[in-house]
């Protein structure tokens, strides 16, 4: 199936899946805080942490993709150090829950998520529709990983709409790299917005999911 279809297609999935949580998530202003019970402040100061940890990952991707088509290596290089401080970050929100151990798990899949996007960008660049194909299959099996490792630690979140979550992620950074590439800017700053709000509701879900698992530590 084309990687832009499969992203509208687990887009819905994302909408069914966040639907019955959104009210809780729907803002992190300090002013609303303070006025929720205590745990359900300290769901959404987690979902925040989390909002911020995901969208610096489409940032520093989307850097890497720019400065990579720009000819500028040495930016890219930057970027790329920053995608992976990112992704230890994002591994390390998890371990007060699940351990040293999942963590790393984690970690390592984060950055088979990158190495695969990073396939794609560079088939991309050099007109390879074989190894972008190739690149594709990485990244479908790697979100499939990621859901079911996921999915196994927090019976919270649910294998299938996980999975299509993390489909409609690695479609967006696909999108954008053929915009970018064809000088679809307009295109690409709709795709960003997306992938943002997209940011949003796969933090929340983590947030939300993590908070039922474990409650004693958002009492």
């Amino acid at each position: 199936m084309n990687p832009i279809k499969q992203s509208l297609i687990a887009a819905s999935i994302l909408a069914a899946f966040l639907a019955p949580a959104a009210p809780v998530f729907a803002q992190h202003a300090e002013h609303v805080v303070v006025a929720q019970a205590p745990a359900a402040a300290k769901v959404a100061e987690t979902g925040a942490a989390l909002r911020d940890l995901w969208v610096g990952h489409i940032f520093w991707v989307r850097n890497v993709v720019v400065d990579t088509f720009a000819g500028n290596k040495k930016a890219a290089a930057a970027a790329e150090k920053e995608v992976v401080a990112n992704a230890r970050q994002i591994a390390g929100a998890i371990e007060p829950y699940y351990g040293k151990e999942a963590s790393e798990k984690l970690f390592g899949l984060l950055a088979g998520h990158y190495g695969a996007v990073k396939q794609y960008l560079e088939a991309t660049a050099a007109g390879s529709k074989a190894k972008q194909d190739a690149a594709v299959k990485n990244l479908t099996g790697n979100a499939t990983e990621i859901a079911r490792f996921l999915s196994g630690a927090n019976p919270n979140l649910p294998f299938d709409a996980l999975n299509g979550l993390l489909l409609a992620h690695g479609g967006h950074h696909l999108q954008e790299i053929q915009q970018l590439h064809g000088t679809q800017y307009a295109e690409e700053a709709q795709t960003w917005e997306a992938m943002k709000k997209h940011m949003h509701g796969i933090a929340d879900a983590l947030a939300g999911a993590i908070a039922k698992q474990f409650p004693a530590k958002f009492s």
